[in-house]
């Protein structure tokens, strides 16, 4: 039987990408706005270029624009400006700029330059590397809901980066992300559950949080939500959905399990089925993992 895995605490990186919040707009009345001076419209418009939305895409004009805003105090432009200089996007790659307008987006409390602020002290870019400043950070933007933050403070937690070792505060954090529908927050969540890691050991539970992130599609939720089909814990033993789980999950891509032991495991199944449900079983597992696919790749 294959053994059950531990699931790690993994250090999230901030995605250095400025992401289009704003409904389209009118860009020639934005434009009009911004030429005289309007902040917002500034910001907006720096989001049309960025996005291509009603005007061709142009980072170096999203950039020009998203500064216009910034110096005007706009503390969203400041905080996408400085991911802009992080990210070398539309501006030469300057983490020393960077730091000065996440700064200023953070003086404003800015949620996501908090937390992307803590992400340059916890690699040390543009900053000293000071993991205790970053689970500051992490901590004031988490406290105002931004899911990378809660993210990467439970991380935080687990590991000792920053703060005291702490499963407790841990599971709590990631918990919350994971009611969210974050796939391998849920995954962790389960993990905790199954080793009795921060939460009391409780199979029931870890197999609702493996089910959730299996349901997405997370490999490794397949993987543990398997084996507890075959041992009976959380769930019925049921031989055939230990191997439907684990078969969707040979057509994923696993991380840091051996597919030798997933095979292993999966004959181990299949000896206690009949060869028609079997059959049945690898039919399912396909169609399942055809249509789940689909929704994630649309044509």
């Amino acid at each position: 039987m294959l053994s059950l895995v531990r699931v790690l605490c993994v250090v999230f990186v901030v995605p250095l990408v400025v992401v289009t919040v704003f409904a389209q707009s009118n860009a020639t009345l934005l434009r009009e706005k911004a030429d005289k001076g309007d902040a917002l419209a500034q910001f907006q418009l720096g989001v049309m270029y960025e996005g291509g939305k009603g005007i061709p895409p142009d980072f170096a004009q999203s950039a020009i624009w998203f500064r216009k805003a910034a110096e005007q105090g706009n503390a969203t432009a400041q905080d996408y400006l400085g991911v802009m200089y992080g990210a070398g996007i539309g501006v030469p790659k300057d983490y020393a700029q960077a730091v000065v307008w996440l700064r200023k987006a953070v003086d404003q409390k800015n949620a996501d330059a908090q937390f992307e602020l803590g992400s340059f002290y916890d690699a040390g870019d543009g900053v000293p590397k000071n993991s205790a400043r970053a689970a500051v950070l992490y901590r004031k933007a988490a406290e105002q809901g931004n899911s990378m933050a809660q993210n990467a403070l439970a991380c935080a937690y687990y590991n000792g980066a920053g703060v005291p070792q702490d499963y407790a505060q841990a599971a709590a954090w990631y918990r919350k992300v994971a009611e969210k529908g974050d796939p391998n927050a849920q995954l962790i969540v389960g993990s905790m559950y199954q080793d009795g890691k921060g939460v009391p050991q409780d199979f029931v539970q870890a197999a609702t949080w493996f089910r959730k992130a299996a349901e997405q599609s997370n490999a490794n939720a397949q993987v543990l939500l398997g084996i507890l089909y075959d041992s009976g814990q959380g769930v019925p033993k049921d031989y055939t959905e230990t191997y439907f789980w684990l078969d969707i999950a040979t057509l994923g891509e696993p991380e840091g399990i051996k597919p030798e032991d997933i095979i292993k495991a999966m004959d181990d199944a299949a000896s206690h089925l009949a060869s028609t449900v079997l059959l049945q079983t690898q039919e399912r597992a396909r169609k399942w993992f055809e249509a789940h696919t689909a929704k994630v790749n649309p044509q």
